[in-house]
C-alpha cells in the first residue's frame, strides 16, 4: 500500500555554510564539509488520513564532507505531544522514508546518511516570523537556536534578500534569508555562529514538493 501524505511546515533552518550556500547556489560547501541544525510547525499535516497538524519537529545532521560524498550522521527529534502512531508518521516524513526518492529534502538529505541515531521525542518550543526573518528552536539539553535578519556590513541596518525557486528545487519555492546561531549538544555537537540561515514552508506530499497554484 502507498502512503498517501501531506506535509506543510513553517521551518528554520541554520548550517555552518557562508550565506550562498552550497546546496542553494550548487557550489560546494563554505568549509569543506557541513554541519546543520533544522527544525519547524506543521501547519498542515495528515498521514493516510490521520491529522498531524501542530506538532513540532527538528534534526541534525553532519556530513564529514560534502553532502553528496556521503558518510553523514543524522538525529530526528519529534513533538512528544504527539501519539505512538502520530510520531511514527512525522518520523517516517522527516527521516524521508515516505513519498518518491528525490522528492524532498528530507528524503534527498537521508540518502546520503550513513548512520542515524536513534529518534528522540521531547518537547520542542519552535517560534517563526517567516517574513521578518526571525526564529527560535529549543529542545532542553539539546539545541538552542535561533534566526535573525543580516546585517549590512556597510551601514549596521538590517538587509533583506530571499531566494526564489519556481523551478528546479526538492525543497522550496521561496525563502527568506539571514543568520543563524545555534548551540547543538549530544552526539551531534556543533556551534554555528552568524552562519546561513533559512526561514521557509516546507510543503511537500507523497508526490513530492507542492508547487502553490
Amino acid at each position: 500500500m502507498t502512503d498517501h501524505w501531506h506535509f506543510h511546515s513553517d521551518t528554520f533552518g541554520n548550517c555552518n555554510c557562508a550565506q550562498n550556500c552550497g546546496c542553494q547556489f550548487n557550489l560546494p560547501s563554505t568549509h569543506g564539509f557541513c554541519q546543520f541544525v533544522e527544525g519547524g510547525q506543521i501547519r498542515d499535516g495528515s498521514f493516510n488520513g490521520m491529522n498531524i497538524s501542530g506538532f513540532n519537529w527538528a534534526f541534525m545532521m553532519i556530513w564529514p564532507g560534502e553532502i553528496a560524498e556521503g558518510n553523514g550522521r543524522r538525529q530526528i527529534v519529534v513533538d512528544q505531544r504527539a501519539n505512538d502512531q502520530q510520531r511514527s508518521a512525522i518520523e517516517k516524513i522527516v527521516a524521508g522514508e515516505v513519498g518518491i526518492p528525490g522528492g524532498n529534502h528530507f528524503s534527498v538529505f537521508g540518502s546520503t546518511c550513513s548512520e542515524s541515531l536513534e529518534t528522540l521525542y521531547l518537547p520542542i518550543e519552535f517560534e517563526i516570523d517567516i517574513a521578518a526573518r526571525r526564529a527560535r528552536l529549543a529542545i532542553p539539553g539539546l539545541i538552542e537556536a535561533r534566526g535573525e535578519p543580516m546585517s549590512d556590513e556597510f551601514s549596521g541596518s538590517e538587509f533583506h534578500i530571499a531566494l526564489a525557486r519556481p523551478k528546479g528545487s526538492f525543497e522550496f519555492t521561496y525563502a527568506e534569508i539571514g543568520r543563524g546561531f545555534a548551540e547543538v549538544q549530544g552526539e551531534l555537537a556543533m556551534s554555528l555562529e552568524g552562519s546561513y540561515g533559512q526561514f521557509c514552508e516546507h510543503n511537500y506530499d507523497h508526490d513530492g514538493l507542492v508547487i502553490p497554484a
